[in-house]
């Protein structure tokens, strides 16, 4: 009786341990997670940051900024312009190709 009740007692003591190795790997586990949720919404936040900056900076009053300035790009004015006429598709000249 007493080798019976030595035999259960190491193997309680042993399913102990292993309940306790178990629910300490669980919580690590639960903490990693956690912590690499925080990590995506950071980079969720960051992602909308540099979302309104890249739209920011592609705005039409900006890109006419910067050719006015570092591009010394200006409007034509009106004599400046020449407007080519119209011509007609090669198709309807005369039907031959």
């Amino acid at each position: 009786m007493l080798r019976v009740n030595t035999i259960l007692l190491i193997v309680l003591v042993l399913s102990a341990l292993g309940v306790v190795t178990a629910q300490h790997r669980a919580r690590k586990l639960f903490q990693d997670v956690e912590a690499e949720q925080e990590r995506a919404r950071q980079l969720d936040v960051e992602f909308g940051q540099l979302q309104l900056e890249m739209s920011t900076w592609a705005t039409h009053p900006r890109i006419e900024q910067i050719a006015r300035e570092r591009l010394r790009m200006r409007q034509p004015d009106a004599f400046g312009r020449v407007i080519e006429p119209a011509t007609a598709p090669a198709a309807s000249r005369g039907g031959r190709r």
